[in-house]
């Protein structure tokens, strides 16, 4: 697959030895170098294609403000778009160590937290609105796009909706009160990395730009419960109580809009 990419990406990496990267739910191929990562998106829709070029816009604008990638190189072909990036160092924070050390790990996500929130979104390129998320939403509700198997096991059937357009009515009749944030869009533990005690950096920024910080909150509570359930990784981390996320943030959980962002996310 390497050798069909374009040329002057093909300089920057020959020689260098690889990995293939499988965690996550994208569709794209990730290879990992020492130091660079190329990931090689399918990319045949003209709306897929701008939502890309949009990616590394915001990565661009984000350079210098929190730690993420630098693009090395982006290039695109009929069929397929090329983004070779550094890589970040340090460990992702669904790492065992992390998992077996809770109180370190939640203390790194409110840093992580707090990063994001202390960036002035003034010129930031894109803006997650909710106008926008829930017309998205309906388009894959009358596609039939929403993965059911994918979904919480409480959201649909007995005691929860009877189907997505049960679900993206109440959400259409629920909006919550925007608190806008630079938002990662997808902030779970496997997109954050640290290093020596401390942040060192975000990857998987498609979703990045000014967004609700209860939207980030309430997917990362999810992926910190999962990763400690053996939903994910099928370990059991009992002493791990992830409402130790909100004392080390300093704030109350709110419940509503907790529930509003997880609803919302069972149709992407």
């Amino acid at each position: 697959m390497l050798d069909s990419i374009p040329e002057n990406i093909q300089k920057l990496i020959t020689g260098k030895q690889y990995t293939s990267d499988d965690i996550g739910k994208s569709d794209s191929t990730v290879f990992l170098f020492d130091d660079c990562v190329l990931k090689i998106l399918v990319a045949e829709d003209e709306a897929v294609r701008k939502k890309n070029d949009l990616n590394v816009q915001v990565m661009r604008w984000l350079k210098g403000k929190i730690p993420v990638p630098e693009v090395l190189a982006y290039e695109s072909d009929d069929k397929k778009q090329y983004l070779l990036m550094s890589r970040i160092q340090g460990k992702m924070l669904c790492d065992e160590y992390y998992l077996e050390h809770p109180r370190e790990l939640c203390r790194l996500l409110a840093d992580a937290f707090k990063i994001l929130w202390s960036v002035d979104v003034s010129g930031c390129p894109y803006e997650r609105r909710m106008d926008t998320e829930l017309e998205q939403a309906k388009y894959r509700v009358e596609n039939n796009l929403v993965d059911l198997e994918d979904a919480e096991p409480e959201t649909f059937g007995e005691g929860g909706f009877e189907n997505p357009e049960a679900l993206l009515k109440w959400l259409e009749e629920n909006r919550p009160v925007y608190e806008p944030v630079l938002s990662h869009g997808d902030f779970c533990l496997p997109n954050i990395f640290a290093q020596n005690g401390k942040i060192s950096g975000f990857i998987d920024l498609g979703d990045t730009g000014i967004g609700d910080k209860w939207r980030d909150i309430a997917l990362c509570y999810r992926s910190l419960k999962h990763n400690v359930d053996g939903t994910f990784g099928g370990k059991v981390y009992p002493d791990v109580n992830p409402d130790m996320l909100f004392e080390e943030l300093g704030i109350e959980p709110n419940k509503e809009k907790h529930k509003f962002y997880i609803l919302l996310d069972e149709l992407f």
